[in-house]
């Protein structure tokens, strides 16, 4: 395997394992086009492919285990990791290769727990998420559920910010190292919740003006991979992932007739 050490003019190597969106915005699409944003070779493992665009997921169809193993495999022994990102796992059995997968992997690992869509439609099938909470939350470095993905994983309800603690214990009692608990879905400003069960770390932006958030948890989840593939340490990968994902978010457009993606390109956009 090639070695993983920084060189001069090569990038830092970041592996999404996630479900294509045939729309663009999230997904191995969204993962790849954040990677790049931050400065970092994004490489990929497709685990699923979905019919997707602004109004909805209209179906989608798991790749063979053997297929997703393969991928993995051939990345991995050849070029090397810095950091990977899961997504979009689809089934149990998907869910317990890439888990295995990921144990023999000395990298750090961030796992978004894909449960449904932005648009409510499901992405995991419902014997899946045992598997998700006893195979793959144990080898992840962080994790980043939302409120609907830590209810899904945990049965833990939050209405407000003082529940984001008791969310963090409960994901966190599953084995990985950091829970970053997203409170997007609460009213006011965009709050997260960074913790490792020791130290805590509040992440807070402005909340924007913009329905066209397709995409953000992928967004976030990759550029934190991204940032970790860079050198930095949890924390700091956080907040530089928080900082971009809000611009994204601000400079998200309209697409289609439904709701817009987030714009991973807004940095350069604003040059």
């Amino acid at each position: 395997m090639d070695d993983v050490n920084p060189r001069p003019g090569r990038p830092p190597l970041v592996l999404t394992v996630a479900g294509s969106d045939s729309g663009g915005g999230a997904g191995i699409q969204a993962d790849l086009k954040t990677m790049l944003a931050l400065g970092t070779h994004g490489m990929s493992v497709i685990a699923a492919v979905t019919a997707q665009n602004s109004l909805g997921v209209q179906g989608y169809w798991e790749l063979p285990v053997e297929a997703v193993r393969a991928q993995y495999r051939s990345v991995v022994d050849d070029i090397g990791v810095q950091a990977v990102k899961t997504g979009m796992l689809a089934s149990a059995a998907l869910v317990e290769t890439v888990a295995e997968l990921l144990a023999g992997t000395d990298a750090p690992v961030v796992v978004d727990p894909v449960g449904v869509s932005k648009h409510g439609d499901s992405l995991l099938a419902g014997d899946a998420v045992d598997s998700v909470r006893s195979e793959l939350l144990p080898v992840a470095t962080v994790v980043t559920p939302n409120l609907d993905e830590v209810a899904q994983l945990t049965g833990v309800q939050v209405t407000g910010e003082e529940g984001m603690r008791e969310a963090a214990a409960a994901v966190l009692a599953h084995g990985p190292r950091w829970a970053l608990i997203k409170g997007g879905h609460l009213p006011g400003d965009a709050v997260d919740l960074l913790t490792d069960g020791t130290r805590e770390h509040w992440l807070r932006a402005p909340r924007r003006d913009n329905r066209h958030t397709h995409g953000t948890g992928c967004t976030l989840a990759s550029a934190l991979a991204a940032s970790l593939a860079k050198g930095l340490d949890v924390p700091a990968a956080a907040r530089a992932a928080k900082e971009y994902t809000t611009g994204a978010i601000e400079a998200g457009f309209s697409l289609g007739s439904g709701l817009g993606p987030v714009h991973h390109g807004w940095r350069s956009a604003e040059r």
